[in-house]
């Protein structure tokens, strides 16, 4: 649920941004976790890059969907343009809504050198 809403009681466009931005990061640390991440690619994608760094960068553009701020947050048309565009710079994300520190660091270590 996006923290405007939670809070505010406030939804906006970009509400749907954060729920994605969730469905994307909980996808990922599970298989993080289970140090099966290669699981969440598609085969076919698998044969086209596996790279890590391709998967550290959908990981980020998760990141940029849950910023706390409804206004930091890209619309779902730019997330489509930063998925399918690997020229494109991502902006850095501020710090997520509801962020633990800790958390990342001790289970997410390639996520924290990415930062």
């Amino acid at each position: 649920m996006a923290p405007e809403y939670m809070m505010h009681g406030q939804f906006s466009v970009k509400s749907d941004i954060f729920s994605y931005g969730v469905v994307v990061l909980e996808m990922a640390r599970k298989s993080w976790m289970n140090g099966t991440i290669s699981d969440i690619i598609d085969p076919t994608l698998k044969a086209k890059s596996g790279s890590m760094h391709d998967i550290i960068r959908h990981v980020h553009i998760g990141l940029l969907c849950v910023q706390e701020s409804s206004n930091d947050r890209p619309t779902m048309a730019l997330v489509v343009l930063m998925l399918n565009s690997f020229s494109i710079t991502l902006p850095i994300s501020t710090e997520p809504a509801f962020f633990m520190h800790r958390l990342i660091d001790a289970e997410i270590p390639l996520l924290r050198e990415y930062r």
